[in-house]
């Protein structure tokens, strides 16, 4: 009888098509959260058009891919976000969404709810008022919070609560769970990557050596009730109980990003033309999905450079891709958040003046009455307002 290899190794030489898909549907968002990933606010005026969206759909169809996490920017800005939703629901594509909740209205909550193969996410950052409001922009914990509550009065169950980990919110832990609890909600908590524009708050915001071996301890006692997208495997090396999830960095091999525009990265996190793989029109998804010779690279057998002689290794897998790339450290080195100190030692002896900078950047350039990074003078329709165009 032939061996067969377990399912981790089988994840590392890829797929026929991505376990997990992450699409966004548009870089226009009402909100400008210091850490969005993706620098989010303004609408591209090249995002793929409502019958390219679809066509999409269809050939994920035909490729059996199950689900898909769709985000932004602020994905139900798009005035057809609720047409696309039927259109992928009625072509056996169920759709996860993430949403600051700005759309989620009594009546939007009850369709959704009577709706199957679909999942909300709505993104919260902080337990309390203050701590949410500081990064996300004022208002949005109380319109989370609206969003939350309208969906359990409409009586759907297991929608999720999604918590971008900062060192200002580890200690709201317990009280994050008793929101999701008290809402019949699902708690699912991420790390804070460099990316977008966290590249420019990582150093303040992201958690401390203290605080990473406060959250593992935390996953080891909750995990199992939690979700995490496999963000924490790299502190699997604090300790002998390995965090539920996978632990691979499964970029290009199992996940990717399409983004509004309809580029294609082997990363979520990691939206840079180093990352790159190709653009969904013209041959189509599938085709730089089987073919792109990035993710033909990142499908042979990966070295663990010098983390090789680490003794944890094996647990951490030299940890994220993204945060390595984004805060300037080589692929092959450790993370930056390594819990045996190795990436902190990197991080003080790296060029800060050569960080990679984001390829894509649709930050607003003026205020719309919450706080913006950038506030620069509009050239276009787009730079006054995120949702030029959408309707």
């Amino acid at each position: 009888m032939t061996a067969v290899a377990p399912l981790v190794e089988q994840f590392k030489y890829g797929l026929d098509a991505p376990i997990c898909l992450t699409w966004e549907w548009t870089y226009a968002c009402n909100l400008a959260c210091e850490h969005c990933l993706s620098s989010s606010g303004r609408r591209d005026p090249n995002e793929l058009s409502t019958d390219e969206i679809k066509a999409v759909i269809d050939e994920l169809e035909r490729m059996q891919v199950f689900y898909v996490n769709v985000g932004g920017g602020e994905p139900t800005v798009r005035s057809d976000f609720w047409e696309l939703l039927d259109y992928a629901i009625a072509h056996h594509v169920g759709i996860k969404f993430s949403t600051n909740g700005v759309k989620i209205t009594p009546e939007r909550a009850r369709q959704l709810a009577a709706t199957d193969y679909v999942d909300v996410q709505i993104s919260l950052d902080g337990a309390t008022r203050e701590v949410n409001d500081a990064v996300r922009g004022p208002g949005s914990y109380d319109m989370a919070m609206r969003a939350l509550r309208n969906l359990a009065d409409a009586g759907m169950k297991d929608f999720k609560i999604s918590v971008v980990m900062t060192r200002h919110n580890v200690g709201q832990l317990d009280t994050f769970k008793e929101i999701a609890d008290g809402f019949g909600a699902q708690l699912r908590i991420t790390r804070l990557r460099p990316s977008g524009r966290g590249a420019d708050v990582w150093d303040e915001l992201h958690p401390t050596a203290e605080q990473q071996l406060e959250l593992y301890n935390w996953l080891v006692a909750n995990g199992e009730k939690v979700l995490t997208g496999d963000s924490f495997f790299h502190l699997n090396a604090l300790g002998s109980s390995p965090l539920p999830g996978l632990n691979l960095c499964g970029a290009g091999r199992v996940v990717c990003l399409i983004d509004p525009v309809g580029d294609v990265y082997a990363c979520p996190f990691a939206i840079h033309d180093v990352f790159k793989a190709g653009n969904v029109r013209g041959a189509g998804f599938g085709t730089v999905w089987r073919e792109s010779a990035l993710f033909q690279d990142l499908r042979r057998p990966q070295t663990g450079g010098a983390c090789n002689s680490c003794s944890a290794y094996d647990s951490c897998q030299g940890g994220c891709m993204a945060a390595k790339f984004f805060t300037g450290l080589p692929l092959d080195g450790p993370d930056p958040e390594c819990v045996k100190g190795h990436g902190e030692h990197a991080l003080s002896t790296r060029d800060g003046d050569a960080l990679p900078k984001p390829s894509q950047d649709h930050s607003r350039r003026v205020s719309l009455g919450i706080p913006s990074i950038r506030v620069r003078v509009p050239d276009r329709a787009c730079d006054t307002s995120p949702l030029a165009g959408l309707a």
